[in-house]
C-alpha cells in the first residue's frame, strides 16, 4: 500500500481536528477542536458557525494545519498521525455538502439549519504522515489526489441503496473480519475509493478495501 494512501485512509478513518490561525493574537497558532469528514477528493469538509473563534480566523486568514492521529494507540509516540497544510474556503453548495455530512453527523441536523452555520472545506496543499517509529514521510501530492472522485461523488446515493438493500451480507462480514464485530442491523452512511462506513449500535465503523477500486461498478462487482 502506497504512503499517500496510508494517509488518507487515517485521514478517512478519524473525525476531529482544526488548529487555525488566530486573528486576536496576531496569527499565532491556535488550536480548536471541530468534527470534519474527509471527502471523495481527500479534502475535509467541516461545519462551523461564525461564531465561533476557529470561524473567525478562517476568514482573515484562510491557511489551516489539522492533525488526526490513531486515538486506540495507547503509546504516543508510536502511534500513527497525519498533519494537513491546507486552505480552508466556503462551500458554495450548501444542500450537497450536508447531504453528505449529516449522514455521518446527523447530531448536526439542528446546527445545518441555523443560518449562521456555514461548511467550510479544507484543500490540501501539504500532508505529513507518521506511521510511527521511522516511518516519516511528506505525501506527494499527486499519489494523495484521487482522480475517480468525482464518479463516486455522482454514483454514492445508488450505491449506498445497493449495499443497504442487496449486499448488507456483505457489510456484516467485512465488519466481522476487520473489527471482529457481530452485527445484524448494519447501514452503510458513505462509500469512496478506499472503502466504506458504515452504522451499527450507536458507532462508525470504517471498513477499507484492500486496494484502491478505481470505479464505483467494481465494489457492486465483489
Amino acid at each position: 500500500m502506497s504512503i499517500a494512501r496510508q494517509a488518507r485512509l487515517m485521514l478517512r478513518g478519524h473525525r476531529y481536528g482544526a488548529p487555525t490561525l488566530s486573528k486576536k493574537f496576531n496569527g499565532h497558532p491556535f488550536s480548536s477542536i471541530t468534527p470534519y469528514l474527509a471527502d471523495h477528493d481527500g479534502s475535509l469538509l467541516i461545519l462551523i458557525s461564525a461564531l465561533a473563534e476557529h470561524t473567525k480566523n478562517i476568514v482573515l486568514d484562510s491557511r489551516v494545519s489539522l492533525i488526526t492521529h490513531d486515538q486506540r494507540d495507547p503509546l504516543i509516540q508510536a502511534q500513527g498521525r497525519v498533519t494537513m497544510v491546507g486552505n480552508a474556503r466556503q462551500e458554495n453548495d450548501r444542500e450537497q455538502a450536508g447531504q453528505r455530512y449529516l449522514r455521518y453527523f446527523p447530531e448536526a441536523a439542528a446546527y445545518f439549519g441555523m443560518h449562521d452555520f456555514s461548511f467550510y472545506r479544507i484543500v490540501p496543499v501539504a500532508i505529513r504522515y507518521i506511521g510511527g517509529f521511522g516511518k516519516i514521510h511528506w505525501i506527494d501530492m499527486e499519489s494523495y489526489a484521487v482522480a475517480q472522485a468525482g464518479l463516486f461523488a455522482q454514483q454514492e446515493a445508488a450505491l449506498l441503496a445497493e449495499l443497504n438493500v442487496q449486499r448488507r451480507d456483505i457489510l456484516r462480514q467485512m465488519l466481522r473480519q476487520q473489527h471482529e464485530v457481530e452485527a445484524l442491523d448494519v447501514q452503510a452512511i458513505g462509500v469512496d475509493c478506499d472503502g466504506l462506513d458504515v452504522h451499527c449500535d450507536g458507532k462508525t465503523w470504517r471498513l477499507d478495501f484492500p486496494e484502491v477500486a478505481h470505479s464505483p461498478s467494481l465494489i457492486l462487482a465483489t
